[in-house]
């Protein structure tokens, strides 16, 4: 079943802007710095969680000048839905990361389901060091875990439906250059 393309239209057109292309872009520059800072010597695997987390991979990872080998993973709880369900393996990661440092790169830290059991999978598998970069950190008490942390964030947004750079809503927008949120949600 496809979307409604003129609904789809209809909420990007009363979206309120949250941040701009020009804002996400220097949050993305300013996580590079730091994790060019910290991860520079230790030859990590990176894991572009998908899809949500494309566009700001893409994006960072031509800002970080050492040595990396990149990979993707697949787990999602929504589905294109706007709500989570149960977590749903669609890849799991291909690379061998016994033993190495381990950066997941996704687009949003909201509850933080994905994100937990992501790094508990890489824990699990044998990584060294499990770190995580996310666009956008969600503010509000609702995480997965009271101690759930990305450890490079670039933004930090209220608790809206948002999308753009990655982030969707049904299945769309994600590449809208800038972060919205849904009229009234």
């Amino acid at each position: 079943m496809s979307a409604d393309l003129a609904q789809i239209r209809q909420v990007m057109a009363e979206a309120d802007c949250l941040f701009t292309e020009a804002q996400v872009e220097a949050a993305i520059d300013r996580v590079a710095v730091a994790i060019n800072g910290e991860l520079a010597e230790s030859n990590p695997v990176v894991f572009c969680v998908m899809n949500g987390g494309l566009i700001f991979a893409g994006k960072l990872l031509t800002k970080l000048g050492f040595p990396l080998e990149l990979s993707y993973l697949h787990a999602t709880r929504y589905r294109s839905e706007t709500t989570g369900g149960e977590l749903f393996w669609k890849a799991k990661p291909e690379i061998s990361f016994i033993d190495r440092e381990v950066l997941i790169i996704d687009d949003i830290l909201d509850e933080g389901h994905t994100l937990a059991a992501i790094i508990e999978f890489c824990k699990h598998a044998g990584a060294r060091a499990v770190h995580t970069a996310v666009l956008i950190d969600k503010d509000h008490d609702r995480k997965a875990r009271p101690d759930l942390k990305a450890d490079y964030v670039g933004l930090s947004c209220e608790d809206r439906f948002i999308f753009g750079y990655g982030m969707d809503y049904k299945g769309y927008w994600r590449n809208a250059a800038g972060i919205y949120a849904v009229k009234g949600l």
